[in-house]
């Protein structure tokens, strides 16, 4: 008896019983899936997610910029110094406020979002689901996160 008691103890670590593993490790497969449709346009997924939230907005602050992406300033810095050298967008300070930095895109960053288009489809059939599951999934996913992030 005790032993069965003992193995009940140490169910809710079992990987088995974890919501987190099965998200992690979706998550990082997903992102290495990525690399494919991506390495034409030589960018990394977190580049390209930076870079669909300016195509998608337009100019940012560095600050709302990662409040969209979900990225710090220390992670976040290096890569707009990468994006800048390779020519895709452009850091300004704002006089408004010197200590802020705009982030818009240049010509030949808004010109990649032609290119990036095809990523998407390449990307469909990464997940073995029907598009109502994708939607449903998409949606528990939302929800989740806004409910970590608004606590």
């Amino acid at each position: 008896m005790e032993n069965t008691h003992t193995a009940d103890r140490y169910e809710a670590i079992r990987l088995r019983n974890q919501l987190c593993f099965p998200l992690y490790a979706c998550a990082k497969e997903v992102v290495r899936r990525y690399r494919e449709p991506l390495s034409p346009l030589d960018l990394t997924y977190t580049q390209y997610v930076v870079m669909m939230a300016l195509w998608e907005f337009g100019s940012l602050t560095e600050g709302e910029l990662g409040e969209k992406v979900r990225l710090d300033s220390g992670t976040l810095a290096p890569l707009l110094k990468r994006l800048e050298a390779r020519g895709l967008i452009s850091r300004e300070r704002l006089c408004t406020n010197e200590r802020k930095l705009l982030i818009s895109l240049t010509e030949k960053g808004e010109i990649l979002k032609e290119e990036a288009v095809h990523v998407p489809e390449a990307m469909r059939d990464c997940l073995d689901l029907q598009e109502e599951e994708l939607q449903q999934l998409k949606q528990l996913l939302d929800k989740a996160l806004t409910g970590m992030t608004s606590r």
